[in-house]
């Protein structure tokens, strides 16, 4: 019952042709080759451009180097001047002359008394020399 469709019993004629196809013809464009100037030139280019960028990290990492260099030489100063200043405060204690003192009268190189000689301000005389005049 298939075949009924709209009131008509008839049948589609069925159509054993082959479809046809149409030659279409392409057209297809060839790209020139790219000429040996051309091709010299591009990878002188390139050559260049990874020269100069063979160049640039060189110097950063001579860069990076010396920041590396400069940083461990101060860190090495610091500890020096923090050594100096720890002898510096033991020559000051060294040169204390009440430690001095102490030291010398333990080792026993205190002053004489026989050669000392004391200076008395009071038994000083109150005359002083008189310039003479000669005319």
């Amino acid at each position: 019952m298939a075949a009924y469709i709209h009131g008509n019993l008839a049948l589609e004629p069925k159509d054993n042709r082959k479809p046809q196809m149409r030659e279409t013809k392409k057209i297809v464009y060839r790209k020139r080759p790219i000429p040996v100037q051309e091709k010299l030139l591009y990878l002188f280019t390139v050559l260049i451009c990874v020269v100069v960028a063979s160049v640039i990290i060189w110097r950063y990492a001579q860069i990076y180097e010396m920041n590396t260099r400069i940083q461990m030489i101060e860190k090495e100063v610091k500890t020096l001047q923090v050594e100096n200043n720890k002898l510096k405060l033991e020559i000051s204690k060294a040169q204390d002359p009440k430690r001095l003192q102490d030291m010398a009268n333990q080792y026993g190189l205190g002053p004489n008394e026989n050669q000392v000689n004391q200076v008395n301000p009071s038994n000083q005389s109150a005359k002083t020399p008189v310039a003479m005049k000669t005319e």
